[in-house]
């Protein structure tokens, strides 16, 4: 299905996860003050592979929040009906060796879409300062290497419609971009087969990167891998719901995207560029 002219979000988060700000209605008025037609909300996943309920340092919802989370979405879908369609997502962490826990419990529920991210990499946070300082240019390789290979294996995992920021390990490691390193294309080649979507996600202008996820030399050999893409802001707060959304697509079109995408029911939506 194609629909012309929709503004959306698709990536946004809110207080149950312990680092953003605002309920989960404050994103979705935001979304309507600033004239979307769709507001996805799509917080952290428990972290369901772990013994404790919400585990330090609490930067996920917690597991007895989930049943929570989801009715919530739903009521606001009703409530919201006649403004805004709301869209009930998820944003889930990748652990491979955890993969089948997150499939039992994320599959009973009724998504729109879940995005899939990977947050860590030989057990360390992406986003964690220091991480490269003293590595050798052999190990900055291996290491980056091994974060696109967790992304591959997320794209074919059949858990995600979305895969989140792709680029985001160069947040607070601008020089991550000038990495050289042949598995780009090869992950860009698996998520185009594998009919995965990446987003944009302009959350990379709050980190020392600045710009957005993924840089435009990605987007551009995306285009070439088929690969489709979506918006999303990556809000942690309400007012920075939609954020640069029509510059995005500006930005798209220009590299020769033709489309964005969506997702209802997992089912995938187009809207022309």
């Amino acid at each position: 299905m194609t629909n012309p002219s929709v503004k959306f979000d698709l990536h946004t988060h809110n207080e149950m996860c312990g680092h953003a700000i605002g309920t989960i209605e404050d994103y979705v008025r935001s979304a309507i003050e600033k004239g979307l037609q769709i507001i996805g909300i799509s917080d952290h996943t428990p972290y369901f592979h772990s013994d404790q309920d919400q585990p330090f340092p609490r930067i996920t919802m917690a597991k007895s929040g989930f049943a929570q989370y989801i009715e919530e979405v739903l009521r606001l879908k009703e409530v919201y009906a006649d403004q805004i369609e709301v869209l009930l997502g998820i944003e889930s962490d990748f652990f491979p060796e955890s993969s089948e826990v997150y499939k039992q419990a994320l599959k009973e529920q009724p998504f729109d879409y879940v995005i899939g991210s990977v947050h860590f990499v030989d057990n360390i946070s992406i986003f964690k300062k220091g991480r490269w300082d003293g590595l050798t240019n052999a190990q900055k390789v291996k290491t980056k290497e091994n974060y696109y290979s967790l992304i591959e294996h997320s794209a074919r995992s059949g858990l995600f419609q979305i895969l989140g920021h792709i680029d985001a390990m160069k947040g607070y490691y601008p020089e991550f971009s000038s990495i050289q390193v042949a598995a780009i294309d090869h992950t860009l080649r698996v998520i185009g087969e594998q009919g995965v979507v990446i987003e944009i996600n302009t959350s990379g202008k709050t980190k020392d990167s600045g710009g957005w996820y993924p840089a435009d030399d990605i987007l551009e050999r995306a285009l070439f891998h088929n690969v489709g893409v979506t918006f999303g802001s990556d809000a942690h707060h309400p007012n920075r719901v939609g954020d640069e959304f029509e510059e995005v697509q500006k930005r798209l079109k220009e590299i020769g995207f033709k489309e964005m995408n969506y997702f209802i029911n997992k089912e995938k939506q187009s809207i022309v560029i």
